[in-house]
């Protein structure tokens, strides 16, 4: 996939999707008029930007996901981590809680994260 970054938009058409998948393209015509307001073509258009972008397949007029939401994401993560702190989880960590306390759960997520990530 060529571009991790989402507009607003964007974001809400492939929430969309990546929930109701796998779907006809003419219910997700009727999905995108109902949730945004959108015309047919827009919906086409924006199907169209997302699949040569690599993100959805529309074969046989059913669209359906090339990324799931989980893996999309975490390449977006991992895109910024790379651009905005050189590629350095700790780096980003460290930034992340100058502002923001974490919580004794999320401590306990993390070592567990940590500790299953140690034997690889």
């Amino acid at each position: 996939m060529n571009d991790t970054k989402l507009g607003a938009i964007e974001t809400r058409f492939a929430e969309l999707i990546w929930r109701n998948e796998p779907l006809s393209s003419g219910d997700l015509v009727k999905l995108c008029q109902q949730e945004l307001s959108w015309k047919k073509s827009t919906t086409y258009t924006v199907l169209k930007k997302l699949c040569d972008r690599g993100l959805f397949r529309n074969e046989g007029g059913t669209v359906t996901a090339v990324l799931s939401r989980e893996e999309f994401f975490a390449r977006q993560s991992e895109v910024f981590v790379e651009e905005t702190f050189q590629g350095s989880l700790p780096a980003f960590l460290t930034a992340f809680t100058r502002r923001k306390k974490l919580s004794e759960e999320e401590i306990q997520q993390l070592q567990q994260l940590i500790d299953r990530n140690r034997g690889c």
